[in-house]
């Protein structure tokens, strides 16, 4: 979908656990998150960090949206 999505001219960040797999399906920005069962967030953590830690996301994903790519292009910290 995130294919689609760019060929119609919109860039797109997808946003994933399992890096390869966007790598496969052709995703050109794709920014790592945490874990399968919590990807935007840490459960553990208190709610301050918590909310730290997925602002950090957010603005690393604005970043790759935001930012040229030629192919596809991992968003590492």
């Amino acid at each position: 979908m995130v294919k689609e999505i760019e060929r119609a001219g919109l860039p797109v960040v997808h946003m994933c656990t399992v890096v390869p797999i966007s790598l496969t399906v052709g995703a050109n920005r794709i920014v790592p998150t945490i874990a399968i069962p919590h990807p935007l967030g840490n459960p553990s953590l208190d709610p301050k960090d918590e909310k730290a830690l997925r602002r950090n996301l957010v603005e690393k994903a604005l970043k790759a949206l935001t930012t040229e790519v030629e192919g596809q292009t991992v968003f590492e910290e």
